[in-house]
């Protein structure tokens, strides 16, 4: 009787601990007290981690709302989430959010945790989880089902297979188990295939007003439905940004240009043409150059109001190579060819430099750019210690004052440089900046490249730079933030993380 009252006890406590939890619109608010229970009382869970003061999810929060409304009627084992980081620091500390918005998914009572690469919209992420949930594809039996299905997606693939054991179904699915965002359906029965226009062992991708060529179901099946998904061309905001960053696509050809310049629908038909040449290699996607949260984008690529209209091509799956027309024409063969050429390996990646100061190296703290950056970080015979920064960046003007205090500390010697360059108008070939600030450390007697990750005062980097970067004192518990390299992409949640991650998260200044 007394294991009883115990089990009945804690039993008790798990469910009213859950059952506790604060919710709006069908979603858990959590916090450092009841995040643990959450995860481990859910069989599956999806947590944003976000800051009130971060646009970005305010601009979400909508369509999560919506979202979590919907899956409490069709999914009720599946609960959205989301939790204040700035409130909640522990929580953020533990599992090392250094952005928002986060979203992590956990299923099986917490046992597996997976990053969210999924879209912004309260579609994309039902579908997200439904992928993740349960079967790859769903069976349509009537017109009204795919109808239905269509109608409540702008992407939806779908294939007819009169036998669901044979080869080509068998590639179907497992195609469809790769996308994580477009519903992947199937068709079993003739005559609807016959309605729907598919055939026998065959695929269509269907949009709003759009049928696409029928494709076999074999090994290309990946790559027509990665062509097919997205618009020959299309404007980055912030809904389609997730899409065009988090895709498997990870080659982009760039228009800037203005949405009211007279010469808007010449560039941009031309840009649709040589998109046909490329689908499922290269997403081609313009922005407008007239808007100010654009500005930043446009500065990624060294541009301004004065270079547009222009193109760039980036490949993102090598270290964020971008790539410059040596001509600019804007006429569909000229774009064609160059990216031909870059997809060829024969177009040379772009690297961004201001010129040399005069006075580069006349003050403590020396100025590099991309064109004297070899020169002065691999010398061998000096110790040389970098901040890579934004002229934006807050965590970079903090350290501004320590940085010069220090740069004065060795200013005398003549075997120590220590120097700053501006990573949003310089870039160097042999890594990318991913947060500013970054501090890097070529050690003399060496060609090492040492990150930097210590404490930031004035004491710590000056024992670092005494010792050749051999003593380290490590920051506190909170640890010295970064403004992140790409919040230029504002509307991005993880434009590049490991270069996987496709928008990146707003940093927490």
């Amino acid at each position: 009787m007394k294991l009883f009252t115990v089990l009945v006890a804690v039993f008790g406590l798990l469910t009213v601990h859950a059952a506790d939890i604060e919710t709006e619109e069908n979603v858990l608010i959590l916090t450092d007290d009841n995040f643990d229970g959450a995860i481990a009382n859910n069989k599956y869970i999806l947590v944003e981690f976000y800051a009130p003061w971060c646009v970005h999810c305010v601009q979400m929060d909508k369509d999560y709302r919506k979202a979590a409304t919907q899956l409490a009627t069709e999914m009720p084992d599946c609960k959205l989430a989301k939790l204040d980081g700035d409130s909640h620091k522990r929580t953020n500390r533990k599992l090392n959010i250094r952005g928002y918005p986060t979203i992590y998914f956990w299923k099986n009572y917490g046992k597996h945790q997976i990053t969210y690469h999924g879209g912004r919209t309260s579609v994309d992420i039902v579908n997200w989880l439904k992928k993740k949930t349960g079967p790859p594809t769903t069976t349509l039996t009537t017109e009204e089902a795919f109808n239905k299905l269509k109608d409540a997606n702008d992407v939806v693939v779908v294939g007819y297979f009169s036998d669901v054991a044979a080869k080509a179904s068998t590639a179907y699915t497992g195609v469809a188990d790769s996308f994580d965002d477009v519903p992947f359906a199937v068709v079993s029965d003739s005559a609807l295939a016959a309605t729907i226009g598919l055939e026998d062992g065959k695929v269509a991708v269907f949009k709003k007003d759009y049928k696409s060529p029928l494709y076999d179901s074999n090994e290309k099946l990946l790559f027509n439905v990665r062509g097919e998904r997205v618009p020959l061309l299309e404007e980055m905001d912030t809904k389609s940004a997730p899409k065009i960053f988090g895709g498997d696509i990870q080659n982009h050809a760039l228009l800037f240009l203005s949405k009211a310049g007279a010469d808007f629908k010449t560039h941009t038909d031309n840009f649709k043409t040589a998109a046909a040449e490329f689908k499922g290699q290269m997403l081609f996607i313009y922005i407008d150059s007239d808007q100010e949260e654009n500005k930043r984008v446009m500065e990624f690529f060294g541009l301004s109001d004065k270079d547009v209209p222009t193109y760039r091509v980036i490949k993102m799956a090598e270290n964020m190579a971008k790539y410059k027309p040596e001509e600019l024409d804007l006429s569909a063969d000229a774009v064609i060819k160059f990216a031909q050429g870059v997809l060829g390996g024969v177009a040379k990646r772009h690297l961004m430099t201001e010129e040399v100061p005069a006075d580069w190296n006349t003050k403590p703290v020396s100025i590099l750019v991309g064109k004297n950056f070899k020169e002065v970080a691999y010398d061998s015979n000096k110790k040389v210690f970098v901040e890579f920064y934004a002229p934006w960046c807050g965590h970079c003007k903090s350290l501004a004052p320590i940085w010069d205090q220090l740069g004065e500390k060795f200013g005398s010697d003549e075997n120590v440089v220590i120097a700053k360059m501006d990573s949003t108008a310089n870039e160097v070939e042999d890594f990318e900046i991913q947060g500013f600030p970054t501090l890097k450390y070529f050690p003399s007697g060496s060609d090492k490249v040492v990150d930097y990750n210590g404490d930031r005062t004035l004491d710590a980097m000056t024992e670092f730079v005494s010792s050749n970067g051999e003593k380290v004192s490590e920051p506190d518990e909170e640890g010295d933030e970064v403004c992140s390299a790409f919040s230029c992409f504002c509307f991005i949640l993880i434009y590049i993380h490991n270069l996987k991650h496709f928008y990146h998260p707003q940093s927490m200044t």
